[in-house]
């Protein structure tokens, strides 16, 4: 997985966990048909969390290291056969209902208990630096297309301006503005390879108002201008089929 120039590679004994909505860019080094690659994703409630962090950190939640939003865990067995239970009791939908949140709050106290829980307590703990970027995010993402400033966005936070770019930046590899450029330029490329938008037509509906800077920003980015960079895209198999058109 990739955050800008920071690369974090995992396997099945360590998980990846995201405090934070980031873009991020993915390549998997191994798989075929004998052993593909198969993940389990479980999206953590922080409502869930404070309430089972308070739990497992009675006297408080200890200092996590760093704030950085994206960061690798050791899986354990107790996790995984947590998983693996929580897996078979999709094929018995009455017992999912009953059972099921029982056993997500089994695998989120193990998180909380494990190496990395005091950086995953983080995302409920509403002093937390990362809590505040979160928030900040949210934010980021309903608004993303208007044209906003550095002080509207940590004005969501509820900091200030010079305090929110230094968290900003500690938590996501990147300035906020940087993010900003990024998710315009992720949500163009989707929609000209799902829904076939033309370029100049992508880069107005996520705020650009100039298409040659446009062009030019998304070149930089991805690496070859919109046009190719799409049809390289679907000649990959990626984008819809011709059915779905």
């Amino acid at each position: 997985m990739m955050l800008g120039s920071e690369v974090l590679e995992y396997d099945p004994e360590r998980m990846l966990v995201f405090t934070v909505d980031l873009p991020v860019s993915g390549q998997l080094s191994r798989a075929s048909w004998r052993e593909p690659f198969l993940a389990f994703r479980l999206d953590l409630d922080p409502a869930r969390v404070a309430e089972l962090g308070a739990r497992v950190y009675p006297l408080g939640i200890p200092k996590a290291e760093t704030d950085r939003g994206l960061f690798l865990g050791q899986s354990t067995d107790a996790i995984v056969e947590a998983v693996t239970r929580l897996l078979d009791l999709m094929a018995h939908p009455q017992d999912a209902d009953l059972l099921g949140p029982l056993v997500v709050d089994e695998i989120l106290i193990r998180l909380l208990r494990s190496s990395i829980g005091p950086r995953v307590a983080q995302i409920a703990e509403p002093r937390s630096g990362v809590h505040r970027v979160a928030k900040a995010v949210a934010w980021m993402r309903a608004h993303f297309a208007q044209p906003v400033t550095v002080e509207e966005m940590a004005a969501s936070a509820s900091m200030s301006a010079s305090s929110f770019h230094q968290h900003f930046k500690t938590v996501t590899s990147m300035s906020p503005l940087q993010y900003q450029k990024v998710l315009r330029l992720h949500e163009a490329r989707r929609l000209m390879l799902f829904q076939r938008m033309e370029v100049s037509e992508a880069g107005h509906r996520v705020g650009y108002l100039s298409a040659s800077q446009f062009t030019r920003e998304y070149g930089r980015f991805f690496g070859s201008a919109p046009t190719k960079d799409v049809a390289k895209l679907r000649a990959q198999g990626f984008g819809p089929r011709s059915s779905e058109r």
